[in-house]
């Protein structure tokens, strides 16, 4: 992740943790109001080029969800495995503050900070999230070198 996608996520993190434990409980739930069709439109013809088939439907549209619920719980790992990365205590309760979904007003009233000093905190704790993201890829992207060279 780059440091607009990092400061992205930070801000979005609050509704993309709401939305994951909403769809996961959407998930789980098997029951539905989906009804066949009867009488004289069950025996009309199909339209071509799509399924009209309620449940082929709805387990598209899970599929869906199911991707798109993936790309969100990956965001969110992201931010909770370097969230030790914050040692400072300013910068600990802004991203805590971040986290619940304030902004960035809101935290800067709440500490007794300017929004311009907020910002310059948030901006130090995307880049120590940033720095530890391209060391951890590079990391990664080294020991897969290695790992190569080992095998030829």
């Amino acid at each position: 992740m780059n440091s607009k996608q990092i400061e992205e996520t930070l801000r979005d993190y609050s509704w993309m943790l709401n939305e994951i434990k909403r769809q996961r409980q959407l998930m789980d739930y098997e029951g539905g109001n989906m009804v066949a069709q009867s009488g004289i439109e069950s025996t009309m013809p199909k339209s071509k080029g799509g399924t009209s088939d309620p449940i082929a439907l709805e387990v598209i549209r899970r599929d869906k969800n199911s991707k798109w619920l993936d790309k969100l719980e990956t965001k969110v790992l992201f931010i909770q495995k370097r969230i030790h990365l914050i040692t400072d205590e300013r910068e600990k309760a802004v991203l805590e503050c971040m986290l619940d979904g304030l902004s960035m007003s809101s935290i800067g009233h709440h500490m007794g900070l300017s929004r311009r000093h907020i910002y310059t905190i948030k901006n130090s704790i995307v880049d120590k999230i940033s720095q530890n993201a391209q060391t951890s890829h590079f990391a990664h992207s080294s020991q897969d070198v290695t790992n190569n060279k080992q095998c030829v």
